[in-house]
């Protein structure tokens, strides 16, 4: 049996002999072979931008020279390049326990919230009022405001563990709760059967931002009883930089709900070139126009890592990853304080801890061949994807977190300047 995460360890010595074992253990030890990452780097960052599926870079070059290069406009068809934000979407919904012919991928996680948003609303009228966590994730919050202006909503705030109250006090007033399973910051889930069902016994929808979810969690869309659920696939997915992220529309709904952005793809007959719009009666509708079909492709390639492995068991190595790096970071920087809980079934895929320093900690990590990432004001966040992160790769992080703060590097003022991009 493989031994136990949050054992204590006594030692760095002992927290890579630990490290060593897990890995020598866990039952998909062999995904992080499937992707590249340069030699030597630790790479705590995948939450935001995954790795490389090693076979992509091969996919992609058939993509542009073949198929793009000799096919031209015929790959629509002889490549089912057509159908394929919805063949990757049911790709997708088997990761997030959607059944076939609900997940549509092609635009930016922001178009499909903003979709979904105003979506909602119009399938609940006379309701004024979404219920959005204040710390969610900031664009989530902007574009809500948008939709909000636009339909004359009225937007409550309320953080997840308050919603059951609010709905018990303006349940008849709720037309949308949306919140996102695994805060952004902290690393926190949501309890989404929960929180779903509360909605649902006021007579509202849920709206589930799964961005820090898909890859990292056993969310399961259909079993929860969700109405409409919007992420990326540039995280845990690796599918690539602003590869394009999907929406999922529960069956119930398709027939009847009405995005604000009607396209001639969620036409349901695009070539009849009609100019009036009809709706398709199935998730299509929620397609706009074409999409980056080499970015949506090379997703689709990327997606062939995870074909014989189940949702289940890389949600248990990723709660044996977080646990091992929870453990880590108590026992060696007990000094920074976890932002999020401790227990790794409460936990997506990162961990974040707190610093008054914490983007030159960030900074001095990235010097020493560590990259996590810098959220404000003050949170070091440490990513754990699932299929790339090793045990050994999550405790050599920590270790060099102890040898940054016990050097005194993050307070160089070189690591002060900040970038763009943090």
């Amino acid at each position: 049996m493989p031994p136990d995460a949050t054992a204590t360890p006594t030692s760095p010595a002992g927290l890579r002999r630990l490290a060593a074992s897990l890995d020598e253990h866990e039952p998909l030890r062999h995904l992080p072979s499937r992707y590249l990452l340069p030699e030597g780097l630790v790479y705590l960052d995948g939450n935001s931008l995954g790795a490389l599926p090693r076979h992509v870079p091969d996919a992609v070059a058939d993509v542009v020279r073949r198929q793009w290069g000799e096919g031209l406009v015929a790959s629509w068809n002889d490549e089912g390049w057509w159908q394929a934000p919805q063949r990757v979407g049911d790709r997708v919904g088997r990761l997030v326990g959607a059944a076939p012919g609900q997940v549509v991928v092609g635009d930016s996680t922001s178009v499909h919230l903003f979709q979904c948003y105003v979506a909602a609303a119009r399938l609940r009228p006379g309701r004024r009022v979404v219920v959005a966590d204040p710390d969610a994730f900031p664009t989530d919050l902007h574009l809500l405001s948008s939709a909000a202006r636009l339909l004359d909503l009225d937007v409550v705030p309320a953080r997840p563990a308050d919603v059951p109250t609010l709905l018990a006090a303006r349940g008849a007033e709720v037309a949308l709760v949306a919140l996102s399973e695994v805060d952004y910051r902290t690393g926190e889930r949501c309890d989404v059967p929960a929180l779903t069902s509360a909605a649902h016994g006021a007579g509202a929808l849920a709206l589930w931002d799964l961005a820090h979810s898909v890859g990292a969690t056993d969310v399961d869309l259909d079993a929860a009883g969700a109405d409409l659920a919007v992420g990326c696939s540039y995280k845990h997915l690796c599918g690539g930089p602003g590869a394009p992220a999907w929406v999922y529309v529960a069956s119930r709904h398709q027939r009847s709900v009405d995005p604000p952005l009607t396209g001639w793809h969620g036409h349901a007959d695009p070539f009849a070139m009609d100019g009036r719009y009809e709706a398709a009666d199935d998730v299509r509708r929620m397609r706009i126009g074409t999409p980056p079909m080499v970015s949506l492709l090379a997703l689709d390639a990327a997606l062939d890592v995870f074909d014989d492995v189940e949702p289940s068991r890389l949600r248990e190595r990723s709660t044996s990853l977080v646990g091992l790096l929870v453990r880590a970071l108590r026992d060696v920087v007990p000094e920074l304080p976890l932002a999020g809980p401790g227990d790794p079934a409460l936990l997506g895929g990162h961990v974040a801890v707190r610093s008054p320093d914490a983007y030159g900690v960030v900074r001095a990590l990235a010097a020493r061949g560590v990259v996590g990432d810098f959220r404000a004001p003050d949170l070091v966040r440490l990513g754990v994807c699932a299929p790339t992160t090793t045990h050994a790769d999550l405790v050599e992080g920590v270790l060099a977190l102890r040898a940054v703060l016990d050097a005194g590097e993050h307070v160089d003022p070189a690591h002060a300047v900040r970038s763009t991009v943090t």
